[in-house]
């Protein structure tokens, strides 16, 4: 499954002329001119090159590479045809290798004579390669199937016949697996490199992320699986040509939870002309095979909902089915500012196609007459009421006591400066909080000049939790497209965080010392210490109306207050943070929340 999100190297590809134009006509030149000014600036300060320098280690000799435990790593490549000297590249990628321990198996799927012999000579170089000659070309399915036959190791790794391998490529997965021998599945980062042999367009890759693989192909190469896995799901399936192994993947990882991210580039994608890279016209069927992958992955794993594409090629959007209509109770918290809860009810009793929820307006210490009319307006209306909360603002401790009144299976936390965009807003939200594997669902926010408030939170290296993506255009993709897609975060904001009432009271609500700031962060990581995945949608779109240039320190105690609870904070989420953002590679730069590249 090709990645053709972004191309920072070739402003202008036939694709891209194509996305263009389609940008253009659906959100107009604003979206398109901020996109191309974010791929200029990759392009001039992101230096792929310096960042190959200073961070890959190219001196691991083969005397470095013994360990305790040595698996026999097998790769299979189904090879068809391709021009000589990308094979030879390929073959010797293999070669080159520091550990010692692998098998190459390759199928052939009956290319021509000057093919056949090359890989009689390698055949003769190393006893570890294994040929398999057919009698015909079986398809990329059949004829991978058939380079799985001859393998004898435990763990089963591909690679395709114009692509290589990092050197130190199974020597790292060699010592991943010595770190935790349950691992079923691994995965690395990744790169292109184009018909000049520059490496470009390295892709650094998320953790485990299920609802990111049901988005797009994120895994793709290098990957890695153990064999007793490979033989039960009975190998690559016919009928998913340029989805093939999309389909593989989302059927290894139904089997199992023990999956491994390896953040270094171990695989390098070659970038070729007629490949699907070069143009997705060379594989028109791909996308609708991925499609139809991830269609069936939710019928296996069953999970009633529909898959379709999303607003970039090969990627896709679960659309899950809401079984009855739960109740969900709104709760916002307030003190004065009428004009922004007058907006924010409003949006949400005009705009909300959902119907059955409930509106718990925590009141806490107004002082304005304004306000107090208003919720006499709002009286007669029988889905809202107006909750007192008479102590110092407490934004923890608000909303649980809203929690203790609502009537409500699912809670939606909402702030008073919102204000709905979307009008299936909370079906977008509900139809992931439903699922049991589900604690809490953000939502997207913009500021009112349509930049990103809020788009998922990382936690980047220390402890400071950021959003991801900030003021970034609304329509902008963002790196590999993750602003359009649907995916899980370390966190997200309870400026608009929906959860089941459940979950909440089984997390143990919010913490209450935590009176201002980073209480949705901490409530996050105690769900995600319940097993619960956290779920960040695009799909759910309100405006935020915090200020761009709102700081938390606009007074001395105030700064004091908020270092105290970022302290608590680092303490409560110590384990968390030092094993780092699972979903934020750490390649990546811990300065902005823009996905860059981390370059000294």
């Amino acid at each position: 499954m090709p990645h053709v999100f972004s191309d920072t190297r070739k402003l202008f590809t036939r694709q891209k002329v194509k996305s263009a134009f389609i940008i253009i006509r659906m959100f107009g030149f604003i979206p398109l001119f901020k996109g191309i000014i974010y791929e200029i600036k990759l392009m001039l300060f992101q230096n792929y090159s310096r960042w190959i320098r200073q961070s890959e280690n190219s001196h691991i000799n083969r005397h470095d590479t013994e360990l305790p435990y040595m698996p026999k790593i097998t790769i299979v490549t189904a090879v068809f045809n391709p021009p000589l000297n990308i094979l030879r590249d390929t073959m010797e990628s293999v070669l080159s290798q520091t550990y010692a321990n692998w098998e190459f198996c390759i199928a052939d799927g009956k290319s021509n004579e000057g093919i056949r012999g090359l890989l009689e000579e390698y055949a003769r170089k190393d006893q570890r390669i294994k040929i398999v000659f057919l009698d015909e070309n079986k398809g990329i399915a059949g004829n991978f199937n058939e380079g799985i036959r001859p393998a004898t190791g435990e763990y089963i790794s591909f690679l395709d016949h114009d692509d290589m391998l990092s050197p130190n490529a199974l020597f790292e997965i060699a010592k991943r697996i010595n770190e935790e021998k349950e691992i079923d599945i691994l995965y690395s980062d990744e790169d292109l490199v184009d018909a000049s042999g520059v490496r470009t367009n390295p892709e650094f890759k998320a953790d485990w992320s299920p609802d990111l693989l049901r988005s797009y192909n994120y895994m793709t190469h290098f990957f890695v699986i153990r064999k007793i896995l490979l033989d039960e799901i009975g190998g690559y399936r016919e009928g998913f040509d340029g989805a093939q192994d999309y389909d593989l993947i989302l059927r290894a990882a139904e089997k199992t939870k023990n999956i491994a991210h390896i953040p270094k580039i171990l695989y390098h994608w070659r970038h070729s002309p007629g490949s699907v890279l070069a143009d997705a016209d060379n594989k028109p069927q791909a996308n609708e095979n991925g499609r139809r992958a991830v269609e069936e992955h939710l019928e296996r794993m069953q999970l009633k909902g529909r898959i379709t594409y999303a607003r970039n090629l090969y990627s896709y959007r679960a659309i899950y089915e809401i079984e009855g209509v739960p109740k969900v109770s709104i709760i916002i918290p307030n003190t004065d500012h009428r004009k922004e809860l007058a907006r924010c009810i409003a949006s949400v009793l005009s705009k909300s196609t959902y119907r059955n929820y409930e509106i718990l307006i925590a009141e806490n210490n107004s002082s304005g007459k304004e306000i107090f009319d208003y919720y006499k307006e709002l009286s007669g209306n029988e889905k809202i009421r107006i909750l007192t909360w008479k102590k110092p603002f407490n934004y923890s401790a608000i909303n649980n006591f809203c929690v203790q009144h609502a009537s409500g299976e699912f809670l939606l936390f909402l702030n008073n400066d919102t204000q709905v965009i979307s009008p299936d807003w909370i079906e977008q939200m509900l139809m992931h909080c439903r699922r049991k594997d589900v604690g809490a669902v953000g939502a997207k926010l913009y500021y009112p000049d349509d930049t990103i408030q809020h788009a998922g939170v990382i936690i980047l290296k220390g402890g400071m939790p950021v959003h991801a993506f900030r003021h970034f255009h609304r329509r902008q993709a963002g790196y590999m497209a993750r602003l359009n897609l649907i995916q899980n975060y370390s966190a997200v904001t309870a400026a608009c965080m929906m959860c089941r009432k459940s979950v909440f009271e089984e997390a143990g609500e919010f913490a209450e010392e935590f009176a201002f700031a980073y209480n949705d962060t901490d409530f996050c990581f105690k769900i995600r210490d319940k097993g619960y995945l956290v779920v960040w949608t695009p799909y759910a779109e309100l405006y935020h109306y915090e200020s761009k240039t709102r700081g938390y320190d606009t007074t001395r105690r105030k700064k004091e207050i908020f270092n105290k609870e970022y302290a608590l904070f680092k303490e409560r989420g110590r384990k968390a943070i030092e094993k780092g953002d699972p979903y934020y590679n750490p390649n990546l730069t811990q300065k902005r929340p823009d996905f860059s590249l981390s370059i000294k």
